[in-house]
This record gives C-alpha cells, sequence and structure tokens, in this order.
C-alpha cells in the first residue's frame, strides 16, 4: 500500500501532510527548548549552590574525629567518601564533609553515622539546598521548598500541551479520511495492512521535522543563555553561566516526540481498521448527536443558530478535547508564569532594596583582611567626599542566658523555648551571640546616636527578637530580647570564655546592610576592646567590610566616580570588592527586565503552541463538516446565519480554557502571595494583567481567524460540489 497509495496520496495532499510536519517540528522544538532552558537553570543553579556552600550532602561536626571515626563513616556501604575539611576545622574542631553514592538517603544515614561515631544529633548537618535541587527533602520538614516542583509542574503543563499538538494533527488527518480507507477495505486490504500504512505515513512525516525542530531548540536555547548572560553581566557576586546540553535531553525530546507519533497514529489507525467496510463507506466524516440535548444557554442569547451551534459543539464534543485542552494548558502555563515572574519582582524589591536603600552608597569587601589589619579608616572618614565611613568585621560566639533574664514581653509569649524552639538545660538558653566588630571611631559614634556616653569599655547589645508567635517573616515585629539590668555577657567559642561588660541595650542597629538573625543576640563592640580582650577567644570571618555615605545626594555618576576613587586608596595595599547602591538598583532592574523578556519570549512561544493547535483543530473540524453544512444550506440556512454560527462555535471555543483557567491563575496567585506573607493589594495594584488580557484576546482573535478562513473557503463552494465531491 505504501508504493500503491500513500506516495501518492501524501504527495497529492500537501497541504495535510504539511500540517502534521509542522506539528511535529513545532512540537519537537519547544519540546527541545523547554527541556534544554530547564535543564540549564538548573544545571546553573546546582553551580552556584556547590561554589557557595560545596558539594557535600552531609557533614559532621564536633570536637574530634580521628582516623578510625573516618574509617568507620567509610564503612557505611552507602557512603562514598568522607574527607576531613581543613578549613573549618581550624575553626569549629573537627569537620567531616560526607558524600554519598545515592543521596537520596542522606536524611536517613546522617542520624545512623552520627550513632555509630557516639554523636549527638546537633553534630549532623545537611546541605539542604543542594540536595532540595535533587529533590530530596528532610522527611521531618513540614514545610520543605516547593520552587523546584513549581518549575517542574509548569514544564509538565507545557509538554503535554506540546504532546496534545502533535496528538491532534494525527487524529484530525485519519479521520478525514474514513471514507477513503473503508473503500480500500471493500477492495481487500486487511486491517494490518491499513495500520501499517498509517504508521508508515507518520513516520515519514514525523522523522526529518523531529530532528530539525530538536535542532533548531537547542540553537534558540544556547541564545537564551548568552541573553541571560548579557543582561546578568553587571551582577556581583553571579557566575557567568556556561550553555551545557546533556545527550539524555536529546534522547528524551526525540524518545516522547516518536512515542508521540506512534501513539498518535496507532490510536485513529486502530480504529480506523477494526471499523467494516459498509461503516467507513458509509461513515463520510459528518457529525452526529446519538442523543439530542437543548442548549439553554447559547440558544437563550442567539436563538436556533445558537441551539445549532451548540449541538454542533456537543457533536464534536470528543474531538475538541485536544484542542480546549491544548488551550487551556497554554494559558495556563502562560499565566501562572507570568504572575509568578511578578511575584519574584516585587519580593525582591521588598526584602531587599526597600529595606536597605538607606543603609549604605558603597560597600567594599576587603578579601582576607582582618580589621586590625587595615588602617586606612581615617582617611576615608576624612575624605571629602565621604559623609561617613565605618569599616567592622564579624565573628560568631554563642553565651549562655538564664531564664530570668528573658526580658518581660519575652516571658509573657512563652519565652525563647515557645518563640524559637530553643532548648533549655540547667535553666539556661544556649544562644547565638553574633559579633559586629566597628572600628573605634563608628563606635563611638554609634553610642552618641543611641544616647549614651561614649565609651571604648564595653558593648552594645542589640535587644529585640523576632516574635514568630504574632507576626511573620514579611513583616517582623520584635520585642526586647533582655532585661534592661542585662549587664554582662559570657561569650563562648571554642571552648574558650570571656566576659565582657554591656553599656547599654538597643532597638535599633547602626546602618549597615547586615540581615541579623530573628533569635541571635547580637553584640557591637570596639575594635579597641576585640583586641584587648576577645582577639584571642573569638575568630573573625576572613574578610572585613566598608559601608559608605557619600557626603551629598549621590547620582550614579557621583558614586561611581567615589568608588573609583576609593578603588585606587584601597586596592594598593588589598585585595576588594566594591558596589554602590545605584548601580546594584540598576543591574538588578535590568536583570529583571532580561527576565521578564526571556519569560516573555517563552510565553510567545506557549501563545504559539496554543495558536497552531486553534488552527490545526479548527481547520480540521471545518474539513470534516462539509456535508454537515451543506445540509444546513439546503434546508434553507442562509450564509449569514452560517457566519453567526461559526462565531458563536469560535466564542466558545476561545472562551471556554479562558473561563477555566482564570479562577485556576487566581487561586495560584492567591497561594503564592499568602505563602509569601504579601499584602494581596500590593500583587493586584502590579498585576500583569494587561500581558493576559493580550494572550486572552489574541487566543479568541486566533480562534475566530481560524473560522474565517475555513467558513469563507466553505461557504465560496457550490453546493452540489460539496454534496458530491469528497475532498476539500
Amino acid at each position: 500500500m505504501w508504493k500503491d497509495y500513500s506516495k501518492s496520496y501524501l504527495k497529492n495532499n500537501r497541504a495535510s501532510s504539511l500540517s502534521i510536519m509542522s506539528a511535529a517540528l513545532a512540537a519537537t522544538m519547544f519540546l527541545s527548548l523547554l527541556c534544554s532552558i530547564a535543564y540549564n537553570f538548573w544545571a546553573y543553579d546546582v553551580e552556584q549552590i556547590k561554589l557557595e556552600e560545596g558539594d557535600w550532602q552531609g557533614r559532621i561536626v564536633c570536637e574530634a574525629l580521628s582516623s578510625d571515626d573516618f574509617a568507620i563513616i567509610g564503612q557505611f556501604a552507602n557512603v562514598e567518601k568522607a574527607v576531613a575539611n581543613e578549613e573549618l576545622s581550624q575553626k569549629d574542631g573537627a569537620v567531616a564533609d560526607i558524600y554519598f553514592k545515592n543521596a537520596r538517603t542522606a536524611y536517613r544515614d546522617m542520624p545512623l553515622i552520627a550513632a555509630q561515631l557516639g554523636l549527638k544529633q546537633d553534630a549532623i548537618q545537611y546541605n539542604a539546598l543542594l540536595l532540595s535541587r535533587y529533590l530530596i527533602h528532610d522527611p521531618e520538614d513540614d514545610e520543605p521548598p516547593m520552587l523546584l516542583a513549581l518549575y517542574l509542574a509548569i514544564l509538565m503543563i507545557v509538554a503535554v500541551s506540546l504532546i496534545l499538538m502533535i496528538r491532534g494533527s494525527f487524529e484530525l488527518s485519519m479521520n478525514a479520511r474514513i471514507h477513503q480507507f473503508g473503500i480500500f477495505s471493500s477492495i481487500g486490504a486487511t486491517p494490518r495492512q491499513i495500520r501499517a500504512c498509517l504508521l508508515q505515513e507518520a513516520a515519514a512525516l514525523s522523522m526529518l521535522p523531529m530532528l530539525l525542530g530538536s535542532m533548531i531548540g537547542i540553537f534558540i536555547s544556547y541564545g537564551a543563555i548568552k541573553a541571560v548572560n548579557f543582561f546578568a553581566s553587571d551582577v556581583s557576586g553571579r557566575h557567568e553561566a556556561i550553555f551545557q546540553y546533556h545527550p539524555s535531553i536529546l534522547a528524551v525530546t526525540l524518545f516522547i516526540s516518536f512515542l508521540t507519533v506512534i501513539f498518535s497514529a496507532w490510536i485513529p489507525a486502530r480504529k480506523l481498521s477494526r471499523m467494516t467496510p459498509l461503516e467507513a463507506i458509509r461513515n463520510t466524516s459528518g457529525l452526529s448527536l446519538t442523543k439530542t440535548r437543548h442548549s439553554r444557554m447559547l440558544s437563550y442569547f442567539f436563538g436556533m443558530t445558537g441551539e445549532l451551534a451548540g449541538n454542533a459543539l456537543k457533536a464534536q464534543k470528543k474531538s475538541l478535547r485536544i484542542s480546549t485542552l491544548s488551550l487551556l494548558l497554554s494559558f495556563l502555563g502562560f499565566s501562572i508564569m507570568i504572575c509568578f515572574t511578578a511575584l519574584v519582582d516585587i519580593s525582591t524589591r521588598y526584602t531587599y532594596f526597600e529595606r536597605y536603600q538607606d543603609a549604605w552608597d558603597i560597600m567594599i569587601t576587603l578579601k582576607d583582611t582582618e580589621l586590625p589589619d587595615f588602617g586606612l579608616t581615617d582617611a576615608l572618614q576624612d575624605s571629602s567626599g565621604i559623609r561617613d565611613a565605618t569599616a567592622y568585621q564579624k565573628a560568631n560566639a554563642m553565651t549562655f542566658l538564664p531564664e530570668e533574664s528573658q526580658s518581660d514581653e519575652l516571658s509573657s509569649l512563652g519565652g525563647l523555648a515557645s518563640v524559637a524552639g530553643t532548648p533549655k538545660a540547667d535553666g539556661k538558653f544556649q544562644v547565638s551571640a553574633p559579633i559586629v566588630v566597628l572600628d573605634d571611631a563608628s563606635f563611638l559614634s554609634f553610642c552618641t546616636q543611641i544616647g549614651i556616653t561614649p565609651s571604648l569599655d564595653g558593648a552594645i547589645v542589640c535587644n529585640r527578637i523576632w516574635d514568630s508567635n504574632n507576626s511573620n517573616f514579611r513583616h517582623k515585629e520584635y520585642v526586647p530580647f533582655v532585661r534592661a539590668d542585662y549587664r554582662t555577657t559570657t561569650l563562648y567559642k571554642n571552648g574558650k570564655s570571656v566576659e565582657i561588660p554591656i553599656l547599654s541595650d538597643t532597638q535599633a542597629a547602626p546602618a549597615l546592610r547586615e540581615e541579623y538573625d530573628n533569635y541571635a543576640l547580637v553584640h557591637f563592640i570596639p575594635l579597641a576592646m576585640w583586641n584587648k580582650a576577645l582577639g584571642e577567644v573569638c575568630e573573625t570571618e576572613s574578610d572585613s567590610y566598608i559601608r559608605i555615605f557619600s557626603s551629598k545626594a549621590a547620582t550614579l555618576a557621583d558614586l561611581n566616580g567615589l568608588e573609583q576613587e576609593l578603588a585606587r586608596l584601597v586596592s594598593t595595599r588589598h585585595e576588594m570588592e566594591s558596589e554602590n547602591r545605584i548601580q546594584e538598583r540598576l543591574s538588578n532592574d535590568r536583570l529583571i527586565q532580561g527576565m521578564v523578556m526571556i519569560f516573555g519570549a517563552f510565553c510567545v512561544l506557549l501563545a504559539m503552541i496554543g495558536i497552531a493547535n486553534v488552527f490545526s483543530n479548527t481547520l480540521g473540524f471545518l474539513r470534516q463538516r462539509k456535508q454537515e453544512f451543506a445540509r444546513y444550506l439546503s434546508i434553507g440556512l442562509t450564509p449569514r446565519e452560517m457566519q453567526k454560527m461559526f462565531c458563536i462555535e469560535a466564542l466558545v471555543i476561545a472562551g471556554k480554557p479562558l473561563l477555566i483557567t482564570l479562577p485556576l491563575t487566581a487561586l495560584f496567585v492567591q497561594f503564592a502571595v499568602t505563602a509569601s506573607y504579601l499584602d494581596p493589594m500590593t500583587f493586584w495594584s502590579e498585576a500583569p494583567i494587561l500581558p493576559i488580557v493580550i494572550f486572552a484576546a489574541a487566543i479568541a482573535w486566533f480562534v475566530a481567524l481560524a473560522y474565517y478562513i475555513g467558513g469563507k473557503r466553505l461557504l465560496r463552494c457550490d453546493l452540489s460540489e460539496v454534496l458530491q465531491n469528497d475532498v476539500f
């Protein structure tokens, strides 16, 4: 049959063949692009985490680990290797980074390893962020991160839409040929020959478009990664994304596309091959209702024409499922993605730029530099272009807080056990006590700001703790941490301790671009006290920082010029990195703009998926309904009434997916806004309503255009020609 029929059919019915080839090309291209971009974004995120946190999965932190302990760890069947972390071991005692052959068992194996070593559970650490990127979550975490799961859900929604695109084209093409195959069956063609013929046609039409579509998708994704690097070139602390493509992506793309083609051809082919010759010949692709149903809504608004349109839509119900579902998934993926992008933009602006916009003008990071070794503080503070400069360094310590030292407000909330979940031992709480070491001049200035006598002989405590019982992370409310008579603190680190006097407590921290732990008792101390009492007990972080305020209302040019002057002054002695507030905001805006453009382009691709389905399905349905329309014309239905019927059908086909999608999108937005503790009006005032409306209008317009083209061609046909000729 291939030589005698299929080759000539494909040659003489190029429109039908082109429709299938276009669907296979477009669907495979979009699927390849989708998978490639998703893989590159995931790989980049994993690389970023490994650069910042390391590639370990589990970690043991304790006072000492012997070679026998490492041997015990290595005896676990799932442990690939255990490596001593020399850098952290110098600060935190003995640290062992553990790598697993199967990381999915990390949360189960680590407690067993700790128990075998005779350690408590607090000696265990997990690289939770890295594990979450492999969809590995702590089973005891009631609220695991769901961002990656959301991306995968959107990916699946769009992939299903692409698969349905191929499926619909094949079903429409083959259903239009029922009458022809009935004739072949009547002259001796077997069901097996019919199935083989249709599958051969499917393979012949789809193989080259699938390969070409995969290659085009790869090239477009390569360009997308280059565009990301361009828009994010000014973002500090970001490593450049490198395009990556795993062979498994190509294999998955081609396999899914090929499997879709085979099943798309097999299902109607099986249906055709099981029909009797008489059924196939009699079935000329017309539409019929086994049970007439009254279309109340359509008949109420549009009369008899609405009733006819409703019956036609019900007769097409099974065939229209693919078109409706494809439009639904495309619009749902588009609306959720663009709303999510808007939420990210709002959240970043609120949590970073608006919170810290008055806390700095220029930030300098001194790499591997101790604050006592930085001798340019006075020179910076005396500079004419600088209103204020604060040099500082951070360190970590712990303190044991007696229960009676808690403030009355904290005690009324249930104390640390209720607010922070901190366990109590021997009537004391172990509390994190971060240290911020300020240069002496800045510390004295801070004393003046809070209204106490300037002195270098004590610390100032940031006396506040987040009231997590009555506020959320987006809108934090604080209560005093310790009582007003709390005047000494004993700090512990690496088995050593030191007692320091407290000059005063304050609710307001110095103007630094720093985020402090919600349940920590932060201590601000002068450099003189650090050198005198704390330097031998606590260890600082490797880098120091300089926060600078410009002496005037700065513009971008002013800050860039000042930043260059500071770089010339500081870089001669120290390795440094610098950034300024305005440039950072512009870089972020550029990054958001780039993300919106990239996601916007991706959403356009989603729109093209839906529109391609609209044309292939709508025009295909109109071709199958030639005799139905001819019967309407023969009983006196006017061309104008036929046009009205087309408009009603187009309205229902376009409107149904939109009416279903909009409530689902609203539910997603409500969930996302609630989870992020944003004020709903904050989002709705900036909601991307216009792009969603434009997308919806584009769907409606293209459905109408498809019906217009098909209807115009139908209405031009002669009645007798339509009734007699089976070729459209």
